[in-house]
Order: structure tokens, then sequence, then C-alpha cells
């Protein structure tokens, strides 16, 4: 498949590429600052842009067929960057007829299926108090997916960390038991992307 990647310079998007790479995936991802991204590949084609340059995410967006992004606010950023981003993502994915698109989040972006329990519950109350902005800008990128007609999937993290691959991935709700509150940035979801079972749903996903 041919992958447009968001926030691919980051720890979790660059581990993201490189197992797109191995599965013999053709990425194209848009960054801020190409030198980030150190790795060689035939395979892997970069796209210089911010978040705010339309004409440069529309080049990007052009033959892809699915569209993934691990962007995140930063604590103390001002404005909503993310929020218009996905707003000119989600515009260049209309005008060029690209339907799949799959994003991380958090607990903080809140789902109709959700019944916290008090550790989740602390954790995004937390963020809310001591990262209002970025708390902020998790629920507006998240309500501005959910209000677009595209094939979306929110896969919703909460404690991560850089365990090593395992492979062993729950997915699903809280509030059904079926998931837990932490994942190693190695195991991101990458089958979401043909798989249609959370087609506009929100789960969260552990190991």
């Amino acid at each position: 498949m041919r992958l447009l990647v968001f926030g691919a310079t980051g720890r979790t998007g660059k581990l993201l590429v490189e197992q797109a790479l191995a599965s013999g995936d053709h990425i194209i991802a848009c960054v801020r600052n190409p030198s980030k991204l150190d790795i060689q590949n035939g395979h892997l084609e970069l796209v210089q842009g911010e978040l705010s340059d339309q004409a440069a995410i529309a080049r990007a967006m052009k033959g892809v067929d699915a569209v993934i992004s691990t962007l995140g606010p930063r604590a103390r950023q001002k404005g909503s960057p993310i929020t218009q981003g996905m707003r000119n993502i989600l515009a260049a994915m209309r005008s060029q007829g690209v339907r799949r698109l799959i994003i991380t989040s958090t607990l903080s972006a809140r789902d109709p299926n959700d019944s916290l329990n008090f550790k989740a519950k602390a954790m995004t109350a937390l963020v809310k108090l001591v990262m209002h902005s970025a708390y902020e800008e998790i629920v507006c990128v998240a309500e501005t997916v959910r209000a677009s007609d595209c094939d979306w999937t929110i896969i919703r993290l909460s404690l991560l960390n850089n365990n090593p691959k395992s492979g062993n991935v729950k997915v699903g709700y809280i509030s059904k038991g079926e998931v837990g509150t932490a994942i190693s940035r190695a195991d991101f979801l990458l089958k979401q992307v043909g798989d249609e079972k959370y087609l506009r749903q929100a789960p969260a996903i552990s190991n």
C-alpha cells in the first residue's frame, strides 16, 4: 500500500514507518524537518512541509491508499496547530478521494463506549489540569475527525513505553475490561489500515 504518514519523525511515528517499510509498503512522510528521519529506503518518500502548508499536504496526498497520523500536541504549545493541520489533511483527502484515515489519540478524547476506571480517570484529569492546552487540542482533533465523512479510526493510547515489540496487543474499550492502560510504541496497530472492524470508532489499545 501507499501510506501517507504525519508525525513520522516522532518516536512512535518512526517505529511505524520502519514497520510499514519492512512489510513492503511504500511510505510518503510529510515532515517539517526531513533530516530528523534518518531512514534509508527506496520505498520511503519525504515531502517537506508544515501542517499549515496546504500545497505540501496536497502533493503528499497524491495516489495514497490511506493516511496515518501519530501527531500529538506539546505540553505548552500555543494555538491549535494540529487541529488546523487535521482540517488541511481532511480537505486534501476529500479533494483527492482518499477515504481511510487512522490517527493516534489518548483517553482524553472520550468515547460513548467509555466507562473509565479510577486509574484512567486520574490520568485524564491530570492531563487536563497540568497540560490544559494539550488536552484541549487532543479533544478538538478527535472531534474534527469524528465530524468528517472519511473512513476514520481513532486509536487511543494511554501510557506509552519503549519496551520491545511483543505482538501482544489488546483492542477494545476499558469499560468492557478488554484493554489495560500501557502499550509499547513498537506495538502500534499497523494492521488497522486494512481492518474495518473499528471503522468510525475509537477503540483503546494496550499490551
